[in-house]
């Protein structure tokens, strides 16, 4: 009952502030002495900012008090995001899905995060609500860890590492081997040289020391369980390996392997300074649902992290073979960079044959200079 009249106070007092907020605007434009013919000024910017955050808390609570299918209990909005929201801002895209950050924010402090509020993290992300609010609670462990861990990053990893819990296999023989999981398997991956779309990480050395460029740091966008950066370590180049564990424990999996996996969405801008990446390679993660609009921007967010003379590997990119020559081709040549290598071949598997798809592998060099 206490909880509705404050509810009710607080709409009252919005509803007032908006009304003092327009005729305070209405008497500046009344009073002016300027002749009727004069242009009439633009309502200040902290205005029309204070407005529209008045007007968003009142289609909010008004949502809140006139469905009766949410409850107008205290507990509708968990108080550990009412206090963050204090103490930093969170993620514009994150209102669009109160129910999940609710979940996700709904926990008792100081003790262990239940289940439920842990699901709706990957689901949050993926829906561009990231960063993730900060919590006050303990995330789960597995009950048992190793003792030692391999130093081959191709050994296999302890199952009992892993918690199973968040995922609907729990095994690696449940998993798909084609994901990544069977480190055997891996382990001849990016090594030979099969059709044009193959780029041996032999190759890819030989044409850095020819361009005299060294390849020390490197960034693995949508890299799943981190072979990319398990092959480059046999030669000395540090990378980390941005992936989602997206129905499957890949980050998991690549720490447990000695890897740097990082836990971010496509959408998100790479968190690495400005020119400072020596090699940016894209793998599967990054193909035609993407929208385009979104690739450009992740294109331009890969200039911006390579330092001059940097490569930029697109490998097997997948799109249907129309747009690849409408779409793509030209919005990678905006950049600007010189194609080191360009291998276009026919995508074989059942969508590919339905959807005309084709495999785009490029290998690009950032300009010394601009």
């Amino acid at each position: 009952m206490g909880f509705t009249m404050g509810l009710n106070l607080l709409l009252l007092l919005a509803m007032v502030a908006t009304n003092i907020l327009s005729l305070y605007h209405l008497s500046t434009t009344m009073i002016s002495t300027k002749p009727p013919t004069t242009p009439t000024p633009p309502v200040p910017d902290h205005l029309l900012r204070q407005l529209q955050t008045i007007r968003a808390t009142i289609t909010h609570l008004t949502r809140h008090h006139s469905n009766p299918s949410i409850p107008t209990t205290p507990s509708t909005i968990p108080s550990e995001l009412l206090l963050y929201t204090q103490l930093s801002p969170i993620a514009s895209s994150c209102r669009h899905h109160p129910d999940l950050l609710h979940q996700y924010m709904n926990y008792t402090p100081f003790s262990p995060c239940p289940p439920p509020s842990s699901a709706a993290a990957e689901p949050l992300i993926l829906r561009g609500c990231h960063p993730l609010p900060r919590r006050r609670c303990f995330s789960p462990t597995p009950n048992k860890q190793p003792t030692s861990l391999p130093t081959n990053p191709f050994s296999p990893v302890p199952e009992y590492s892993i918690l199973w819990n968040n995922y609907k296999c729990k095994n690696f023989n449940c998993l798909n081997p084609e994901l990544g999981f069977d480190l055997k398997k891996e382990k001849s991956k990016l090594l030979t040289y099969k059709t044009d779309l193959d780029l041996p990480i032999s190759q890819l050395t030989d044409i850095a020391k020819k361009s005299k460029i060294v390849i020390r740091l490197a960034l693995d966008i949508g890299g799943g369980t981190g072979t990319f950066a398990a092959q480059m370590k046999e030669q000395n180049v540090t990378v980390i390996t941005t992936t989602m564990s997206l129905g499957a424990p890949y980050n998991e999996v690549a720490a447990l392997r000695g890897l740097v996996p990082l836990h971010v969405p496509l959408q998100q801008r790479l968190p690495v300074f400005d020119g400072v990446l020596d090699l940016v390679r894209c793998g599967h993660a990054v193909n035609r649902w993407i929208p385009v609009q979104a690739m450009e921007f992740l294109v331009y967010d890969v200039d911006r992290v390579l330092r001059g003379g940097g490569f930029f590997w697109v490998d097997r990119f997948f799109s249907k073979g129309v747009d690849l020559d409408k779409v793509y081709a030209p919005l990678i040549g905006k950049l600007g960079y010189k194609k080191v290598k360009w291998a276009v071949g026919k995508k074989t598997d059942s969508s590919g044959v339905k959807n005309d798809e084709v495999y785009l592998t490029a290998l690009l060099q950032k300009p010394v200079s601009r």
